[in-house]
């Protein structure tokens, strides 16, 4: 069979996986891979020495703290599907980078603690999702600890969420009374086994048996399986049965229960995505500045840079575009045009990702994330395209809630400091101002832990100790309206005024308050929390 765009898209499979901090997210990645048949052996987010060597987690700050700071792109074949799986972070320090990676998924595994539900970073996550309109399933992890009543669970998800859960299996206890679940469609019982984790995939559970044969062979007692049993009805009577449709178009989300640390549930969690999660879609977007649907399967290669993350490998200062293709079939030395400067790239040596692991793609199609190697060509929401054309919405940067001067204690590398500064904010993991007035830098964030990973990455990858100050300044606002009239209020304010790495003019408040009285006297003058980028 020919590899074409007909042919290959329809076997992509792009999904994001968000949670909560601690929910165990890295760790179901990591156990995503094994199952795929991409590692041997799991790495783990709280272990010690080389066990501790996740694949998604890459950064030596991650690796430290057990935290990703980072979304990571890792793609593997498995089962006839692609699957490119894009971990986030869970933080909401590093919500941004996670809006920005979820504009480039076309479904989400949302995972939830099986003791703690629905925690209020997943809540907003989820509020993303919803907004791009992207389904969601749902993994209830850790069930080889003490959990939630598994109704109580669902229960939850609908009132929260307003979905209608629609379990494809049911568990038998938790914690240490966790025996397995049962699958409602078929009546299956999948045998939990307490296992090391990181074990080699073939040392795995049980394969699936009848509940006669589940008492037969010692994994429940008759009690525990009459139970189960019972439960199953009363639950495959008590919620809607699962609908493909409904789950395509946001309403329902099947739910599926395990243990991502035991290497539980994790199979069938990958065979309901290659199973149930969509194909790449049909995106909204202008060509030549006329309204179009790009379709993944027309001829044209398209896409757009969804992140850019430099010193991936720090030995050779390198900086990667990872650009999400929306169509056509994308070949090794193919020319692409950026859309909003026009510039020509020839892409020799495009990347397929493994977290920090990569190799060369000789072809791609749409649905697949590439990495495209390049010196401050490509910014994050630009648009590529065979004829240039084609120009996709712009992905929008926040205003920033905490604003600090940096310096860095060597005075005679300035120079370097701008340089490392600037990378980083092109890259999204911080905002950087520059006053009109005065030399220093202001670099916004928007939680504390993000100025801790620059910190960390300035003095690692650019060898730069630096350190930051409270600013004079409280809140940074984009101003929109008429040139003339953002040009006379900056010459009323030219203390306060400042520009963006795009050369954007900016507010910088002392206040909310301020903010705010100062917007009352300019009606004419927009202050914007959000800009679009490219």
């Amino acid at each position: 069979m020919s590899n074409t765009p007909e042919t290959e898209a329809p076997r992509r499979r792009t999904f994001a996986i968000i949670s909560h901090p601690d929910a165990g997210k890295t760790t179901l990645t990591e156990h995503l891979l094994l199952a795929g048949g991409s590692i041997r052996a799991a790495g783990q987010v709280r272990a010690r020495g080389e066990n501790r060597r996740t694949r998604s987690d890459w950064m030596k700050i991650e690796r430290e703290r057990g935290i990703s700071v980072s979304s990571s792109v890792m793609t593997f074949e498995h089962d006839d599907k692609m699957f490119n799986l894009l971990d986030t972070p869970g933080h909401e320090d590093f919500s941004e980078d996670t809006y920005r990676t979820l504009t480039a998924a076309d479904a989400a595994i949302m995972v939830l603690d099986a003791a703690k539900g629905i925690e209020p970073q997943t809540l907003k996550l989820f509020e993303v999702c919803r907004l791009r309109d992207i389904p969601i399933i749902t993994f209830i992890n850790k069930m080889d600890r003490e959990a939630e009543d598994p109704l109580a669970l669902l229960d939850e998800v609908a009132a929260k969420l307003q979905l209608d859960p629609s379990p494809l299996y049911w568990p038998a206890g938790s914690g240490n009374r966790f025996r397995g679940m049962v699958e409602l469609a078929s009546g299956q019982f999948y045998p939990f086994t307490r296992r090391e984790s990181g074990a080699e995939y073939d040392q795995g559970h049980d394969g699936p048996a009848s509940l006669n044969d589940a008492v037969t062979n010692g994994w429940l007692d008759a009690a525990e399986s009459d139970e189960l049993q019972e439960t199953a009805e009363l639950i495959s009577a008590g919620f809607k049965p699962f609908d493909v449709e409904s789950f395509l178009e946001g309403h329902m989300t099947p739910v599926i229960f395990g243990s991502a640390l035991r290497h539980y549930g994790v199979n069938q969690l990958l065979a309901a995505i290659a199973a149930y999660a969509p194909a790449p879609k049909t995106i909204a977007a202008t060509r030549g500045g006329t309204e179009a649907e790009i379709e993944p399967t027309e001829k044209e290669v398209t896409g757009f840079v969804f992140k850019v993350q430099a010193n991936m490998d720090p030995n050779h200062r390198d900086r990667i575009a990872m650009l999400k293709l929306t169509s056509g079939k994308f070949t090794r030395g193919m020319k692409l045009k950026v859309q909003n400067t026009g510039k020509q790239i020839s892409v020799n040596a495009p990347i397929m990702f493994f977290a920090s692991d990569r190799e060369l793609a000789e072809n791609a199609f749409g649905g697949d994330v590439i990495g495209i190697p390049n010196h401050g060509v490509l910014r994050v929401g630009d648009s590529l395209s065979e004829s240039g054309l084609v120009r996709f919405a712009g992905l929008p940067n926040f205003a920033p809630e905490i604003l600090q001067r940096v310096r860095v204690k060597d005075p005679l590398k300035a120079k370097h400091l701008k340089k490392a500064l600037e990378s980083l904010a092109e890259e999204g993991v911080t905002q950087l101002f520059r006053p009109s007035i005065g030399a220093d830098f202001i670099v916004g964030a928007v939680g504390q832990l993000q100025f801790e990973v620059m910190a960390d990455r300035l003095a690692n990858e650019y060898g730069l100790e630096c350190q930051f100050e409270p600013s004079p300044y409280a809140e940074a606002r984009w101003l929109g309206g008429e040139a003339a009239k953002i040009e006379d209020f900056a010459g009323k304010y030219r203390a306060q005024m400042g520009a963006d790495i795009d050369e954007a003019p900016v507010f910088l408040g002392k206040s909310g308050w301020e903010i705010n009285y100062v917007a009352e006297r300019f009606p004419e003058v927009k202050f914007l929390r959000t800009k679009e980028r490219a």
